[in-house]
Formats: structure tokens, C-alpha cells, sequence
């Protein structure tokens, strides 16, 4: 028989709705629903709808940190659908005007260092994109979705071939 002993314990804010079924934690809010599969086979996660617990069956370093991963995931979740998250970041160009606007599922970046042809990120999840000036935000319920989100945009402007120091043109996450 394998003893069970608790790490982490959580108690479910009123208005949030938690399920856990085979390894897959699902959470509904007022701002929508998420999930995560989580799985091992010496950590697990157990939830009533009111708290959620997360027990190891072997106590050490590894188990541990992922029962410390699984607790951040977690909390991430009920934040994400309770009040959501947001992402500003910040569209720098000195030699030539960058043209940013968001189509379907994608990022298009256009005239980026005098480029003909244009630059496109993808926007993972149900990540909302919006540009306004120099400012593109990003809002979400799934806090890795916008940070994939927000790399993909970053990445979508590096500069090779270049002296960085010169041409420092892109888009930079500024509050994330």
C-alpha cells in the first residue's frame, strides 16, 4: 500500500468550479474554462470542488518541484478565469515604419527593416491580439498561451545579419 503525503493545499475562490478526472484538472470561471493535463505516477491531484490538494508518494527533490509546478499551474488557472491576464508590448523602429496588424490566427509584421515581404507569429490558444499605436496587447485566460504568444512576436523580429547595437528595431514585451 503506498502512503500518500500532502505537499500543497488550495482553497477554490467562490465563483470558480474545479474538476479532476484521470490527470486532467479543468477549471471554469466567469471569464471561460482551461485544463491541464496532469500526470505522474508519484504525484497526483485530487479536488472536491471546494479545495484542491496535491499529495506525493516518494518525498524528494523531484517530486517535490513538481508538485511545486503543479501548484503555480493551478493557481495560474483559477487567476486566468477569475480575472485573466494581460500582456503590453512595445513596437521600436528607427529606419523604417513597421506596420503591425493582427489576421485570423496570426501576427503580420510588414515593412520590418524595409522587407518586402511580410513576417507572421502565431497566436497560440485563445489569446485575444489587439494593436493600438505602438502598443500591442495580448489578453487571455492561459497564461502559457500568452507567453508563447508573446515570444512568437518577439521572435518574429530578430534581427540577424545586422549590428544590433544600430539596428535595435522590434517589438519588446514591456508588462507581462
Amino acid at each position: 500500500m503506498i502512503e500518500w503525503k500532502e505537499t500543497w493545499s488550495y482553497d477554490i475562490p467562490a465563483g470558480v468550479t474545479l474538476s479532476v478526472k484521470d490527470g486532467e484538472v479543468k477549471v471554469k470561471g466567469k471569464l471561460g474554462e482551461t485544463s491541464r493535463v496532469l500526470r505522474d505516477n508519484y504525484v497526483r491531484v485530487e479536488g472536491d470542488g471546494k479545495r484542491v490538494k496535491i499529495s506525493i508518494s516518494k518525498d524528494n527533490r523531484r517530486n517535490k518541484g513538481i508538485s511545486g509546478t503543479w501548484a503555480s499551474e493551478i493557481k495560474n488557472m483559477v487567476t486566468g478565469v477569475t480575472t485573466g491576464f494581460e500582456y503590453e508590448m512595445k513596437i521600436d523602429y528607427t529606419h523604417f515604419p513597421m506596420r503591425v496588424s493582427v489576421r485570423g490566427n496570426s501576427v503580420l509584421i510588414e515593412n520590418f527593416l524595409g522587407e518586402r515581404s511580410p513576417r507572421t507569429a502565431e497566436i497560440r490558444g485563445s489569446t485575444k491580439v489587439s494593436v493600438k499605436g505602438d502598443r500591442v496587447f495580448l489578453n487571455g485566460i492561459d497564461k502559457r498561451d500568452l507567453g508563447h504568444t508573446a515570444a512568437n512576436i518577439e521572435k518574429a523580429t530578430m534581427i540577424k545579419g545586422f549590428d544590433l547595437r544600430v539596428f535595435q528595431d522590434g517589438i519588446y514585451l514591456l508588462k507581462g
